[in-house]
């Protein structure tokens, strides 16, 4: 079975639909929405699950510059709602090459779990990537 990806445009294009497992599986499925940009300007996606965790569609949410980028919160619940996403993985990079997490980071992510709540969504991680590593705020014990 095919997943999509969700865009504000009309068109979808179709990825093969992988369980996530854990932070590590996370990581390495979405290293793959990145390209040569990852050490040149932050930006941030989600990644829709379904009940068993298994992806069923993604979205860029934002590209920003090299210290940071805006992440809508209107846009994001979008594609929570539209997809019927159970759980949510939000991931985004940092071109410093620091994985850890900066306090806006922190907020955001507070914000966000609270806003999928009330559409019983779940954030379950967001992944913070770098060339060399990432960090995950499950795994840290953020969430």
């Amino acid at each position: 079975m095919k997943a999509k990806k969700f865009d504000l445009k009309a068109t979808d294009s179709e990825f093969t639909k992988v369980k996530i497992t854990g932070s590590e599986s996370a990581e390495k499925f979405i290293r793959q929405f990145y390209g040569d940009d990852l050490e040149i300007f932050e930006s941030f996606f989600i990644l829709l699950l379904n009940r068993a965790n298994e992806t069923i569609g993604y979205a860029k949410i934002s590209q920003g510059g090299i210290v940071g980028t805006v992440v809508d919160k209107k846009i994001l619940l979008k594609y929570v709602v539209e997809s019927l996403a159970s759980g949510i993985i939000l991931a985004h990079n940092h071109p410093s090459g620091n994985a850890n997490p900066s306090q806006a980071d922190l907020n955001i992510t507070k914000d966000l779990q609270q806003l999928c709540n009330l559409v019983d969504s779940t954030v379950l991680d967001h992944v913070i990537l770098t060339a060399d590593s990432f960090y995950s705020f499950a795994d840290n014990g953020k969430l």
